[in-house]
């Protein structure tokens, strides 16, 4: 398999991105709030910045950074247990990665240029998974993410088990 090549998203990869996303919500359910309108759901408020995987001129993947919002639990956590505040702390959200461009390493890819830019800007990762997300708690953990909490992720009513992360220092 070709290696992907990972860049900075544009805007004119958004449709691209939210075929995909569309794709990975049917066969895996992420995201669990459904994917009712994916480019805005790509571009969500206290967006910092984006990547995109693309292999063989195709978008293949995406993950994005945001500054933390109110009332985000992972923020909070990472807050209680070390003292920083939100000038401090980004958000690794929107991962996902389509599933016949899996087995390239894309999903670590695209974390790696999330964790280089957070390095740079002073930022210290933090992120929230689903406990059904299994594939990706093991990504998490085998690239050295260490677990910092739980929380309830609540949408549309309904309240969903999640552990949340920090990026190792």
């Amino acid at each position: 398999m070709p290696k992907a090549v990972i860049r900075p998203r544009e805007t004119s990869d958004l449709p691209e991105a939210a075929i995909v996303l569309s794709a990975v919500h049917e066969s895996d359910g992420y995201p669990v709030e459904g994917v009712e309108d994916p480019q805005a759901w790509l571009s969500p408020d206290g967006l910092l910045a984006a990547w995109v995987a693309e292999l063989d001129g195709k978008v293949v993947g995406h993950v994005a950074i945001n500054s933390p919002q109110p009332g985000e639990e992972v923020a909070r956590l990472w807050k209680e247990k070390n003292g920083a505040d939100n000038s401090q702390i980004a958000v690794l959200a929107r991962l996902f990665v389509a599933s016949e461009a899996r087995k390239g390493s894309v999903g670590k890819r695209l974390m790696d240029a999330a964790e280089a830019y957070a390095r740079t800007s002073k930022l210290r990762l933090v992120l929230e998974v689903l406990t059904k997300d299994a594939a990706a708690i093991r990504l998490y953990e085998r690239l050295g993410w260490q677990r910092i909490g739980e929380a309830v992720h609540t949408f549309g009513g309904k309240h969903v088990d999640a552990v949340c992360f920090v990026a190792p220092a």
